[in-house]
């Protein structure tokens, strides 16, 4: 007896909707034991682009929201015409925005400036993460100031570990962050780099590097 086409197709429909409904039920029973929160420390490391961007957009996401959050820059400079700084700067009240940065090492030149730099963009950042006010924190290009060692990481990883408040997220960007660091986080994304048009003589365009 041979199966018509319409017989197939309510066949092949059946085998979906029943495979479906098992991997609905599997994915509800993990989901039942899925039913605490706190306040993550999230690291976006690796040498691909988008570290930044995706913290970003976890900070645009807590803005639709309406949660306040804060943000602060290590590296940039508030010379720098970022396309962030003036979204950001569209809603005051619910975003505090320090760019303490003042360039790139190789830029400054002058490693006693950029330890002093990082030194008041830490400070300004201990301040906004203690601050209840603010439900998360960015600190974008902080693992760059930890890994030229212009801020010491045990005092880092030791204010981080005792004194965030349990319910504050805490988004670190920046590549090659310290093992110690990883290890505490809660979330680490790793951004692979598998092409770069850099690397084909493209210069860092608006909208998508700054």
């Amino acid at each position: 007896m041979t199966t018509s086409p319409t017989e197939s197709d309510e066949a092949e429909n059946e085998r979906h909707r029943e495979k479906a409904r098992k991997h609905k039920a599997a994915r509800d029973k993990i989901m039942a034991t899925k039913i605490g929160e706190k306040g993550l420390l999230i690291v976006n490391t690796g040498t691909g682009k988008g570290k930044t961007s995706a913290a970003l957009g976890m900070v645009f996401r807590h803005i639709g929201h309406g949660y306040p959050v804060a943000v602060v820059q290590f590296t940039k400079s508030p010379a720098w015409d970022t396309g962030e700084a003036k979204v950001l700067a569209k809603f005051p009240e619910l975003v505090t925005l320090h760019i303490m940065g003042e360039g790139f090492t190789w830029e400054t030149q002058d490693r006693e400036r950029d330890i002093a730099a990082a030194t008041k963009g830490w400070e300004r950042a201990k301040e906004l993460i203690r601050d209840g006010r603010h439900r998360m924190v960015l600190l974008d290009e902080l693992n760059i100031v930890l890994r030229y060692d212009y801020l010491d990481l045990n005092d880092v990883l030791t204010f981080l570990r005792e004194e965030k408040p349990a319910d504050k997220h805490v988004v670190i960007t920046g590549r090659n962050a310290k093992p110690e660091l990883i290890e505490m986080a809660d979330l680490v994304t790793e951004m692979t780099l598998v092409k770069h048009p850099f690397r084909a003589g493209v210069k860092g365009q608006k909208g998508i590097e700054f």
